[in-house]
């Protein structure tokens, strides 16, 4: 999957075919059904009220004058002095805005956006029939593209290379983690919103996408064609290191529905080697579904709280681990500043029961979560609805969480000669941890 982009713990779905996916969304958005619903009828209601009936109830044009703003005393969002500062609104529009071809669809979705933005919240947000359609496609398991994880750098304010599925065409052209995407195809990045920057990168099977890239701490210009195929989406791989190869290596790239799965038959395949070890790897895993990291947990943690959330009004709710298939071998979990949301979940868990060591850097620090609710027209909604806590109470949100062993990744070392420093000295701290 191209994108990586803020996928908080309930909203991350995977891979199914097409005609499943219409299934899966109606389950998946089942407990927000009611909300949807009266969402929705406040939308229409609002249009018919705004749009029927405004200029029989003497709405001002762009000469009139308006006598309040914003919303009424009662709090509501559809007063009269709201619906009337959007129809001078318009109506100035289309009187003075030097082209004519204005789309009024497009200016009721962002009617919709703004209300969404004016949340203050970058994880509350609305999706058009496109844009949830492309959530769907995203998360379907199979694409369109080039094979990379693309996430948002914080210090460049421009997309990076987060991640390279094997076997891919982002493999192939040789793409690195920590690349920065500087162009694609010739446009600038800069300003530009993650999921925009992947629409750009994606593209019909057997077309070519221009990169231009900056690489390295020294930030050396890297142009490279990359052709669009299908790819499938694995977000577990494994793999044996250590002298004696006996070193169990799981990598989760993000949390779908399909991980679970995908993480026990990892799990197995290593067993079966003899491994004495495990590390867990969660470097620039943005999240994704709170059940599927709670399903993971339960493979792993003892008995007790995996991870616990409370709404605005302090309700809790407790997701809970039996301890029966509690881990009997070392663990050591890798970390950098883009494990986010359910990556924390798990890391955050694992390091309150003391069950392991965490490597590498200070978490993102993404301890709310967020539920999706259809509008039942084809467009839904995605709105923070908890913060969430980790076993031993800490809410890590703008906080991270620390390692216990702090490396930084040498970026200069992996493009010379395909060093991971950080993946190193994890496996220095298992070899310690077999040792003793």
């Amino acid at each position: 999957m191209d994108s990586n982009y803020n996928m908080p713990p309930q909203d991350f779905s995977s891979g199914e075919a097409l005609e499943e996916q219409k299934s899966r969304l109606t389950r998946r958005f089942i407990s927000g059904i009611l909300v949807g619903f009266l969402l929705s009828m406040m939308v229409v209601a609002g249009v018919y009220i705004f749009f029927f009936l405004g200029r029989r109830m003497g709405l001002s044009g762009p000469s009139g004058s308006l006598t309040g703003s914003g919303a009424g005393a009662s709090g509501e969002l559809l007063s009269d002095s709201t619906l009337k500062k959007i129809r001078v609104l318009e109506d100035t529009i289309d009187t003075y805005y030097y082209k004519t071809d204005i789309d009024k669809e497009q200016e009721a979705v962002g009617i919709y956006k703004g209300l969404m933005d004016s949340l203050g919240d970058p994880y509350s947000v609305y999706y058009t029939e496109e844009e949830l359609d492309e959530l769907l496609s995203d998360t379907a398991g199979v694409y369109y593209g080039i094979g990379a994880y693309v996430s948002m750098d914080d210090d460049m304010g421009m997309p990076r290379i987060s991640g390279v599925i094997p076997g891919t065409p982002a493999e192939r052209a040789e793409l690195q983690i920590d690349d920065i995407i500087y162009l694609v195809d010739d446009e600038p990045t800069q300003g530009l919103e993650v999921s925009d920057v992947v629409t750009m990168i994606k593209g019909p099977e057997g077309t070519k996408v221009h990169l231009t890239l900056l690489r390295g701490s020294k930030r050396e210009e890297v142009e490279v064609d990359v052709e669009r195929s299908a790819v499938e989406v694995p977000t577990v791989t494994t793999k044996m290191l250590g002298e004696k190869e006996d070193i169990g290596y799981l990598q989760i790239t993000e949390f779908d529905e399909v991980t679970p799965d995908q993480f026990t038959e990892g799990m197995a395949e290593l067993r079966e080697k003899d491994m004495k070890g495990l590390i867990i790897d969660l470097r620039s895993n943005p999240g994704g579904s709170l059940a599927a990291v709670c399903d993971i947990a339960r493979q792993i943690l003892p008995k007790g709280i995996i991870v616990y959330t409370v709404d605005r009004d302090g309700n809790r709710d407790d997701y809970t681990c039996d301890g029966k298939r509690e881990i009997d071998i070392p663990v050591v979990v890798l970390v950098n500043q883009y494990s986010a949301s359910a990556s924390e979940i798990l890391a955050g868990a694992i390091k309150d029961y003391q069950l392991g060591k965490l490597v590498g850097m200070k978490t993102f620090g993404k301890g709310i979560v967020q539920r999706i609710f259809d509008l039942k027209d084809g467009t839904a909604v995605k709105l923070t609805v908890s913060d969430y806590y980790t076993p031993a109470g800490n809410n890590i949100h703008g906080v991270g969480i620390e390692p216990d062993v702090e490396v930084e990744y040498d970026a200069d070392a992996y493009s010379k000669d395909k060093t991971d420093n950080q993946l190193e000295k994890a496996i220095d701290v298992m070899q310690d941890m077999l040792d003793n």
